[in-house]
């Protein structure tokens, strides 16, 4: 753990700020879950909550499913970084941050292709090599948790299988891991 010399006073309602540094540098937005641990020498931690982090194993079994079986390249993420990847190097995706486009795509809770768009729209700033196709916020009681998306480019295994099928397909995916949060 780390030091950050910031020190806080509980307000008399047990509230405490958590300062602007922190919540930019570790993308805690308002309205984001923490969860958090205690420890029996009397340290609180507070660590950001993904939903679909739950769902982590079972993402990645429904991404690889589709590309065995589509052959079509998928990768699945939460707010903030890739949780689940088939058809592409999970060791260049994995864990890694969503770029800037993709987190606007996400926050616009709607439906994206990249059939008419100007720009293509990378997974992460630092790699290039495949962008989205196809993505679909995943909707949990009206929360936005993360994204499903289908990928295309240079570093993907796979082949298009036309906008129409693609788009019904993620759309699919994110509506079922959606729905395996709220039961």
């Amino acid at each position: 753990m780390k030091a950050t010399g910031i020190v806080r006073r509980i307000d008399d309602l047990g509230r405490v700020v958590i300062p602007k540094e922190i919540r930019r540098t570790m993308r805690i937005r308002e309205g984001d879950p923490l969860e958090i641990y205690t420890d029996r020498e009397g340290e609180v931690i507070f660590k950001k909550y993904s939903p679909i982090g739950e769902l982590m194993d079972f993402a990645a079994e429904y991404a690889e499913t589709l590309y065995k079986t589509c052959n079509m390249p998928v990768a699945v993420c939460d707010r903030d970084c890739i949780i689940a990847c088939a058809g592409v190097s999970k060791k260049e995706f994995l864990e890694k941050k969503n770029s800037s486009s993709l987190e606007k795509i996400i926050e616009g809770r709607s439906f994206y292709t990249d059939e008419k768009a100007a720009e293509k729209v990378h997974l992460t700033e630092e790699n290039e090599s495949c962008h989205i196709s196809c993505a679909m916020p995943i909707f949990t009681e009206g929360d936005v948790i993360g994204c499903v998306m289908s990928l295309a480019g240079e570093g993907v295994r796979g082949e298009r299988l036309g906008y129409e099928t693609e788009a019904k397909l993620i759309q699919t995916a994110a509506s079922f891991l959606g729905k395996q949060l709220e039961a």
